[in-house]
């Protein structure tokens, strides 16, 4: 007996975790556990049990499945299962199958227990696996039912000829030469098999025919030096977004060594999709009046409808939302500008920046935004200056609203003076409100971190943002915990939806909430690590690089987040199918058994880590 369990012993210590514990510790373990055999095919654990404690593999392999059958993990020697519903306190939610004749471990749960109580790194490695599990678990929600999209594709596969090549001494005329005869509309500038530039039609128009050079001129000082590339395992969907987001049509492809092997157009993308949101970007940009955005500006809905259909990460979708809503927005300001103008009113009488806020500015674009924004002047405009940038702001305001996009309730827009503001006076602005941090500069100070460049002069919006960044005092920081900690998820006790009772939106709960405390508290350690990252995800990687909050953590709330995302959007696609107005209230009965489990993790990660915020915060701000 005394052999047999110092062969456990030994087992055990060859393998993670238990390779780390004290030797006895680790002597004690084996009495502990039970031997158990499994022939193939069997089924260890099924969805809905608590099983016996913590199945560790001594030789054979597992199949760990979600309730729908997904494989979300396959175990082989050394590694465990059963440790969701030791963690959780409950039955599991996985059927864990033999694959092969197996002989298993079973650690009973009192020893788990204790065990991870004694050493919670311990908790910690089996938490990290079990969250990795819900993350595949996720994931395969947002498998679409014929299988990957076309927008899946690798871009290498998209390339059909070598690219057409030209050096940067050669003349404009060779240049344009090659490019009718290959019949193509851009051409690449290399030099020692290095891409340097790149030469489009448009530039052969803009900066040659436009600017009267002479055909012997060389290709240099014409083309567009360093583009924009894509490595050829690049998904189709990422040349998507890059060409969306940049208002470009033609994405140089490299190899690992930065070689150029090919180019990847617009028109590639139309083989692969019908719909694309690059020919809408194109079409909304150069649109010649307002009334002609007005009319391209419904089309972004049917645009993200197609990608919710095609099982597209939230997170993508609102890159694509926030990409398109930008070109029109862009091209709305730039109209009325010109409309001003052509009214005797003049150019701007000051340099200026257009800056979007909020979920906008964060790229988290998706149905129901509604308009947040703000002007930072370079200089005093002085009276008239003044009314020239109010007629600006109203303008561009009112024609929005005809885009789709209502006024913010809460005034947080250039038409309000109050957001009109020079650099020094943004600065002074954000800084009283981090020494006073009363209700509303709370509020404010969340909108208004949240800042993006738009239309103008970029550097006077980097100089905003970063001060908003820079001004965020300790106490400014316990107000936002205590609003993150309010915006709780609504899950009851015993892991039920806690639902309206009465009302409009009986019976559903509001989705937003979650989302929101995730969005605050990634706003709030990105304050605290100084980081001047906007969007949800890159905030909370760039905390968890800072060491402000441990990487598990961040793992955690961006799988929330985008689960949570994931099933907003599907829920609002489907009002905007059936002619409805999008909202944000989710009905239990509406979602799969799978999906309220999976939602249901969710809340539990957001709870938690709210939890472990108000553990951190001051006295005075529980």
């Amino acid at each position: 007996m005394e052999v047999e369990l110092a062969e456990v012993r030994d087992f055990l210590a060859d393998h993670a975790p238990f390779d780390r514990l004290p030797a006895a510790e680790l002597a004690e373990l084996p009495r502990r556990c039970t031997i158990r055999y499994a022939r193939r095919g069997s089924v260890v654990l099924e969805v809905g049990e608590r099983g016996d404690g913590l199945y560790v593999v001594r030789s054979g392999a597992v199949e760990v499945r979600d309730e729908t059958g997904e494989l979300v993990d396959r175990v082989g020697t050394g590694e465990a299962f059963g440790m969701s519903s030791l963690l959780e306190h409950r039955p599991t939610r996985y059927r864990c199958t033999a694959v092969e004749d197996t002989l298993l471990l079973v650690l009973e749960p009192a020893a788990f227990e204790e065990l991870t109580r004694a050493h919670p790194d311990v908790a910690t490695f089996y938490a990290a696996t079990h969250h990795a599990r819900l993350s595949r678990a996720i994931g395969n929600l947002q498998r679409a039912t014929s299988g990957s999209t076309a927008l899946g594709t690798r871009v290498r596969d998209l390339l059909t000829r070598e690219p057409v090549t030209t050096t940067p001494t050669a003349t404009v005329r060779d240049a344009a030469a090659a490019m009718s005869e290959a019949g193509v509309s851009c051409i690449l500038v290399v030099e020692h098999l290095a891409l340097l530039g790149i030469v489009t039609d448009r530039d052969l128009r803009n900066r040659v025919l436009a600017a009267g050079l002479p055909p012997d001129s060389p290709v240099r000082p014409v083309m567009t030096p360093d583009p924009v590339t894509l490595p050829d395992d690049a998904l189709a969907f990422e040349a998507l977004l890059e060409m969306v987001s940049r208002d470009i049509h033609h994405l140089p492809v490299v190899d690992e060594t930065g070689r150029p092997v090919g180019l990847v157009t617009t028109t590639d993308l139309v083989r692969l999709e019908n719909a694309n949101p690059v020919y809408l970007a194109a079409e909304i940009g150069g649109q010649p009046t307002l009334t002609g955005v007005v009319a391209e500006a419904p089309g972004i809905h049917a645009v993200l409808g197609q990608l919710v259909e095609r099982d597209v990460s939230a997170a993508d979708i609102s890159r694509v939302a926030t990409a398109l809503g930008d070109a029109v927005r862009r091209r709305v300001v730039a109209l009325v500008e010109a409309e001003l103008a052509g009214e005797g009113l003049g150019p701007p009488p000051v340099p200026y920046s257009w800056v979007v806020l909020g979920s906008v500015a964060r790229d988290e674009e998706g149905f129901t935004a509604d308009q947040d924004h703000a002007i930072v002047l370079g200089a005093e405009p002085g009276e008239d200056g003044a009314a020239w940038f109010a007629a600006l702001a109203e303008r561009v305001t009112a024609v929005l609203e005809q885009c789709g996009w209502p006024r913010c309730p809460g005034d947080m827009m250039a038409t309000n003076p109050q957001w009109r503001l020079t650099v020094p006076q943004w600065r002074r602005l954000l800084a009283d409100w981090s020494r006073e941090p009363q209700p509303d500069a709370v509020l404010h100070t969340a909108v208004f971190h949240d800042m993006r460049h738009l239309a103008g002069d970029p550097g006077l919006t980097e100089q905003v943002h970063l001060a908003s960044v820079s001004t965020a005092s300790p106490r400014l920081l316990g107000h936002l915990s205590r609003q993150a900690l309010a915006m709780r998820p609504p899950l009851g006790f015993f892991r039920g939806f806690v639902v309206e009772r009465h009302g409009e939106h009986r019976d559903t709960f509001d989705i937003k909430r979650p989302i929101s405390a995730v969005v605050q508290l990634a706003r709030i350690y990105a304050l605290r690590s100084g980081s001047p990252a906007l969007s949800t995800r890159r905030r909370l990687a760039a905390a968890a690089a800072a060491g402000t909050i441990d990487q598990d953590t961040a793992t955690e709330l961006t799988d929330a987040l985008e689960l949570m995302s994931y099933l907003r959007l599907h829920h609002q696609a489907a009002q905007a199918r059936s002619g409805r107005t999008p909202d944000n209230f989710l009905r239990p009965a509406d979602l799969t058994q799978r999906q309220r489990r999976h939602l249901r993790d969710a809340f539990e990660i957001v709870r938690s880590a709210q939890q472990r915020l108000s553990s951190h915060l001051p006295p005075g701000f529980e």
